[in-house]
């Protein structure tokens, strides 16, 4: 164990040794590695990164929620558009049968949605969202008050003129968010309506969604008030009962929603019934291309730095050649003489990586300050950063390595 430790530290020496006597021709040499790195580490850490946020926006909108809509999730140049833009949209009343039909399904709510201005005196708002929603909305989505209240049953029945108001309006009208609790501000069509609570700060979410921080809520019969439901985008949000699997849920309401809109055997569905999963394997491809973009880069870059160890490695064996024969002459073997090459290479690959690891890290600084959004580098990139380094370190000095080892000891020593 003394001994493969001595090798070890011998050929860590060696590698700082070649790098302090050689700091340019070695650095040039190692910047393929370096480059390799950084875009290994930076590229997967941001898709990591992304793909953590992108889970928990998505367990935000309800992991056992379903959505009826009259439009299926999905994109690409063959998306019918043509023939989901013919659907009729959900209707409030089908909430109240989908309720009576539906009775395992312990949370339905309706959703509408429209973008317009918030006044307040002088000031005006433009590209509000407003988001009208019925009394079960914030037992399926979670809605986190930071001041005030939330709405009450009463003012679900009546449509009372109260809104809740998103963290970021609140800061943009009043300056202080905490001032804005019992003041009126102006709707779209004049309408006068009291903010009653404040959503707390939520953050950007990375798949758009409902953003509660640029929002205003209203209860959906002041909402219907305001807007009709027809030009609001409406859709329903049904939550999957204790024990009940989505896929049981979606057959449910398939044959409801059939029922309740009186469509034939014969007649297609005229509704979506989409879900978390569905948008999952949408993104999926996304991030699968994103991955292989980077590791291609990557992988060019890798290739460069490899030659360029390589030749750090034919030139240090050529330097050492009088050493190599020395050792051997006094009882060095073949495997020993090997591995310590193998190691000074993969020594020299890792010193290039810590450089990419550290342009790495300035870099998810800069993303994390400039716009907000947490790039993180997680332990098992890390590792994966160190062992590519090793096994790029040990092909790249495999050739080199196997010449040093074969070496004839006599010719060696006289070698100058």
């Amino acid at each position: 164990m003394f001994r493969y430790a001595e090798i070890i530290w011998t050929s860590f020496k060696m590698a700082l040794q070649e790098f302090r006597s050689n700091k340019l021709r070695t650095f040039l040499s190692l910047l393929g590695i370096t480059f390799g790195i950084f875009c290994i580490i930076s590229v997967l850490s941001t898709i990591s990164s992304m793909q953590s946020a992108v889970t928990r926006d998505l367990s935000s909108l309800g992991s056992q929620t379903i959505f009826v809509d009259k439009w299926q999730i999905g994109l690409g140049a063959d998306y019918p558009w043509w023939k989901y833009i013919k659907r009729p949209v959900p209707k409030y009343d089908e909430l109240k049968a989908l309720k009576l039909k539906v009775p395992e399904a312990p949370h339905i709510a309706y959703f509408t949605s429209i973008n317009a201005n918030v006044d307040y005196e002088e000031n005006t708002l433009t590209g509000v969202n407003y988001y009208g929603c019925s009394e079960d909305f914030n037992k399926i989505q979670t809605i986190e008050i930071a001041q005030g209240r939330y709405f009450e049953q009463s003012e679900f029945d009546h449509g009372t003129p109260v809104i809740v108001m998103g963290y970021t309006i609140a800061e943009k009208l009043f300056g202080k968010p905490e001032n804005c609790i019992g003041v009126q501000v102006r709707l779209k069509g004049g309408k006068t309506a009291t903010i009653i609570g404040m959503i707390k700060k939520q953050g950007q979410s990375m798949i758009g969604g409902w953003d509660y921080d640029n929002c205003v809520m209203l209860p959906h019969e002041f909402m219907k008030a305001i807007v009709r439901d027809d030009y609001a985008s409406p859709v329903m949000l049904v939550e999957a009962g204790k024990g009940m699997s989505k896929e049981a849920l979606k057959d449910e309401l398939e044959g409801a929603m059939r029922s309740i809109r009186k469509l034939s055997p014969m007649q297609e569905d005229n509704f979506a019934l989409n879900d978390i999963d569905t948008l999952t394997k949408f993104l999926e491809p996304i991030f699968r291309g994103m991955n292989i973009g980077g590791w291609v880069i990557a992988a060019l870059s890798l290739l460069v730095g490899m030659f360029g160890v390589a030749n750090i490695m034919f030139v240090t064996v050529r330097e050492r050649t009088s050493q190599i024969g020395l050792k051997k002459a006094i009882g060095a073997k073949r495997g020993v003489i090997l591995t310590e090459f193998l190691l000074e290479s993969a020594f020299l690959c890792i010193i290039g990586g810590i450089f990419g690891l550290a342009a790495v890290f300035v870099l998810t600084l800069i993303i994390s300050t400039s716009i907000g959004f947490p790039v993180t580098i997680p332990a098992h990139i890390i590792l994966l950063a160190v062992s590519i380094c090793i096994g790029t370190g040990v092909i790249a000095g495999i050739i080199p390595a196997f010449i040093a080892a074969r070496m004839d000891p006599v010719v060696a020593i006289r070698t100058k």
